[in-house]
């Protein structure tokens, strides 16, 4: 369903994959309605159009330099914007997307597509080539329920790896008289990773341009986010930490 938090948990993901030392790169394929250069305030010069126009135009040229980076504290990593204008989105070829996107994967350690939430053309391209698809779920109230069961059963019927799939529940403990256990019981397996609501954090998060794992403020869901990519690189993770006093927040690892 959509609101349940994609496009901040992405960012997030990029942001922890790129404190980590992993090159990576951030796309926005919510081709009419994306906001992850909303969120992390950019103004790109370049979107995913001019990505296929040339890639259109020859298939081996180097897309990099047209990528967006977002930078802070030392952290960066590239975004591919959704387009600027909205009748732009709908003269994208999924093909030429996904020739985009083998064009780039060789330059980076991971690459991390935000989409839209229903089964299109494009979106089946994307889970195909994908190594791993977080499939992401809210229990706010018993629609989003239904839509989760309906899009995980679904995703089970295309016959990918059973670890391809990974079910996350976002905004956990929202004030809301369903349990956990129910949605379990429901869906016939358990969440692969949970993260808290956070409504607060993800608000200043949004205000500020900065996402929640490079803030400095290791909140509960900024340690869940953490967690679920050191679950996804197999590798564990420290907090942040300050060096000294009034010093800016070094990044650590284990």
């Amino acid at each position: 369903a959509s609101a349940v938090g994609k496009t901040l948990i992405s960012i997030n993901m990029a942001s922890e994959l790129a404190r980590e030392g992993y090159s990576v790169c951030l796309a926005d394929f919510d081709l009419q309605f994306g906001d992850i250069r909303n969120y992390l305030h950019l103004t790109p010069e370049y979107t995913i159009t001019d990505l296929c126009d040339s890639i259109k135009a020859d298939s081996g040229n180097s897309l990099m330099p047209m990528l967006t980076t977002y930078a802070y504290e030392g952290v960066s990593f590239q975004v591919i914007p959704n387009p600027t204008k909205l009748e732009e989105a709908y003269n994208l070829s999924p093909e030429t997307i996904i020739d985009v996107l083998k064009n780039l994967r060789m330059q980076y350690d991971y690459i991390i597509v935000d989409t839209t939430s229903m089964f299109s053309v494009l979106n089946l391209a994307l889970l195909d080539i994908s190594t791993i698809v977080t499939f992401l779920g809210i229990v706010d109230f018993i629609p989003t329920i239904k839509n989760m069961k309906i899009g995980n059963e679904t995703l089970h019927t295309l016959n990918y790896d059973s670890n391809k799939i990974r079910l996350v529940l976002n905004r956990s403990d929202s004030k809301t008289h369903i349990q956990l256990k129910d949605v379990v019981s429901i869906l016939g397996e358990d969440f692969y990773h949970i993260l808290h609501n956070d409504f607060i954090s993800a608000r200043e998060s949004i205000a500020t341009g900065i996402p929640l794992v490079l803030n400095g403020q290791e909140s509960e869901l900024t340690q869940e986010l953490r967690a679920l990519v050191a679950r996804y690189t197999n590798k564990g993770y420290k907090t942040m930490e300050p060096q000294k006093k009034n010093s800016w927040l070094s990044k650590i690892f284990s």
